[in-house]
């Protein structure tokens, strides 16, 4: 079987179609100066008819203009969950480069607020025409999309979103989703009236939305079950794994009975070799793709990782923002990524 081309049609082919000059079908076509209603709805069918798309690369090349989009991004080198994310801006950069669109990035400390802010402003002074940004810190960057649409940038979020409106576009994963899947996984596991935890490694759980929504899907999933099933909740105050050690044996010696832990961040990986011995095999379900959590996939310490597949969230993003400006493209208002579960039999697959 051959594929059919279809025919490319060019405004001297649609202005002899409709009898009308080449100027007036341009001016419909891109939307400018004046055309009478019989004209316009005239072109207008003819270009339903042939499916007409226009050519807007060529577009792009015409306006003979720049923009600058800004990536605002926590540091890799203080989180190694964010290194994927380069990937996917430079693979975007390259590609949009040649039509106009220049890509620069900003690092903040993804545990410092006063980072984060210190970078919103830097990026602020440099009036860019769009950013694409991590709203890690939840009421600060509530202020920065503000001070955005006061200075008229196009704003697109990643990994985790703002309330609607706030921004153009978010890609991502559905986080309360992610959460009932973990439920679900545990649940399957273990089977029903048993105590869990949702495990926080952060000190501002309270300003962070996207461990907020996790844990509310993983309450939700246990909730719905009414087996007598418990959720209890314990945050690591500390990144370390001896402090995690401790940590840990304070709140089982407080919970005794907890059966399963569910691990909201990147940072399953610190309970390796911080469990007691009276739980050193307890499941564990966490997240993401890094080279420690890897390890503890295959020691046992983990039993499945969610992968939010950083990198194609980055890339998406800046693409979106891209195609925005470069070709006149809308921006989808979200781009939900699948939820892919990866255990220490098909981890490999995935970093290929």
């Amino acid at each position: 079987m051959y594929a059919m081309s279809k025919k490319k049609y060019t405004i001297a082919d649609i202005a002899a179609m409709a009898g009308i000059s080449k100027g007036t079908v341009d001016r419909v076509i891109h939307k400018r100066g004046k055309v009478s209603k019989k004209a316009h709805e005239k072109i207008t069918r003819i270009l339903k008819e042939i499916d007409y798309q226009p050519n807007l690369v060529a577009r792009n090349l015409k306006k003979n203009k720049t923009y600058t989009l800004y990536v605002l991004l926590p540091d890799p080198a203080k989180d190694p969950y964010w290194a994927p994310c380069l990937e996917g801006i430079t693979a975007a950069s390259d590609e949009f480069q040649a039509f106009g669109v220049m890509i620069d990035t900003a690092f903040f400390d993804p545990s410092s607020i006063k980072s984060f802010n210190s970078k919103c402003r830097q990026v602020l002074k440099n009036k860019p025409d769009g950013v694409v940004f991590v709203p890690l810190f939840y009421q600060e960057a509530l202020a920065f999309a503000g001070d955005c649409e006061r200075n008229d940038i196009t704003l697109a979020t990643f990994n985790s979103y703002l309330q609607e409106g706030q921004a153009s576009s978010f890609i991502g994963q559905d986080l309360h989703q992610s959460g009932r899947i973990a439920g679900k996984l545990l649940h399957q596991l273990l089977g029903g009236d048993r105590k869990m935890a949702v495990i926080h490694v952060d000190e501002a759980f309270q300003n962070a939305i996207h461990m907020q929504e996790k844990e509310k899907g993983f309450r939700d999933y246990y909730g719905g079950l009414n087996d007598g099933s418990e959720v209890v909740t314990h945050t690591l105050p500390h990144k370390d794994i001896r402090n995690a050690g401790k940590s840990m044996q304070h709140f089982f010696k407080a919970h005794p009975d907890v059966s399963g832990l569910f691990v909201t961040t990147s940072k399953g990986y610190l309970l390796e070799g911080a469990l007691p011995g009276t739980h050193a095999h307890i499941p564990v379900v966490g997240y993401d793709l890094i080279t420690q959590n890897i390890d503890a996939l295959k020691s046992g310490t983990l039993d499945f990782l969610i992968h939010q597949n950083p990198r194609q969230q980055a890339y998406l993003g800046v693409s979106y923002l891209s195609e925005y400006f470069a070709f006149d493209k809308q921006i989808p208002d979200r781009k939900l990524l699948p939820i892919d579960i990866i255990n220490s039999e098909n981890y490999i697959h995935y970093l290929q």
